[in-house]
């Protein structure tokens, strides 16, 4: 495999429900360590191509692949193991578990102990579990949430919500980051937070971002490009400054902001 091998390729894929086309034809390519938008109008298609690319869906049509290997058809977990981890727009932690123990669950896969040790809690039981609780009070300190690690994740505040849930998609190792609008909700100076945040953790992590939101100020304060879908189908793709004055992306958010 070449270097210049995208490290995602979807190639004019599409998902059909019944007789709703619900996206298709839609052609992607992210390089590695890019930081890029997707955006477009409510209903357009973006959650669902998420939905795709994690394999909750499996596309009617075309192909996805990381590192150059075929998704397609491939299981939701199977494809986080390859190396694609994402957030939901509607938080989704485990509210009756502690902050450190919601990161937990996220690294468990990557523990190095069996399930016989864990059984028969023999010592590499033991070594395998500090090593997760290190590298999970390490991603809660990267997200300033260490003390609240104790806490149920229920009674965290709604922004501190949003930085675990990215934090515990984190802690399984991704190479591609999927988040679906992270700063729904919040109020401007936690967007503000996030954006630097996310900034951090693309450097930080070696990552490449695909990212989903509705604030415009984010999405082309942090992007290096932004993909635009409509009704299913990719509208515009370019820099933060050519969507922003593309007729089409303007007329896609008749009535919304987009600069």
């Amino acid at each position: 495999m070449t270097t210049n091998t995208p490290l995602l390729k979807v190639d004019n894929a599409g998902i059909q429900f019944g007789g709703l086309k619900a996206v298709q034809g839609v052609n992607v390519e992210l390089d590695r360590g890019e930081l890029v938008g997707l955006i477009g109008p409510n209903g357009a298609g973006k959650t669902t191509f998420f939905n795709l690319l994690t394999g909750v869906y499996v596309p009617t049509e075309g192909s996805i692949s990381l590192n150059g290997e075929k998704l397609n058809k491939q299981a939701p977990y199977k494809i986080t193991r390859k190396g694609i981890s994402r957030t939901f727009q509607n938080i989704r932690l485990f509210s009756e578990l502690s902050v450190i123990d919601n990161v937990k669950v996220a690294y468990h896969s990557l523990a190095k102990h069996s399930i016989a040790s864990s059984i028969f809690r023999v010592p590499g039981h033991f070594s395998g579990e500090t090593e997760m609780h290190e590298k999970a009070v390490e991603f809660l300190k990267i997200f300033n949430l260490d003390r609240f690690m104790n806490e149920k994740a229920k009674n965290l505040p709604y922004g501190q919500q949003r930085r675990l849930e990215i934090a515990r998609a984190l802690a399984a190792n991704p190479k591609l980051l999927l988040l679906d609008e992270p700063a729904a909700g919040m109020n401007p100076q936690e967007t503000q937070e996030l954006m630097k945040l996310i900034a951090l953790i693309r450097e930080k992590f070696d990552l490449t971002v695909l990212l989903i939101e509705h604030d415009m100020a984010l999405v082309m304060g942090v992007c290096d490009r932004i993909y635009v879908l409509d009704h299913g189908q990719l509208i515009a793709q370019g820099t933060p400054a050519e969507i922003r004055n593309d007729p089409k992306v303007i007329e896609a958010y008749l009535g919304e902001e987009v600069s």
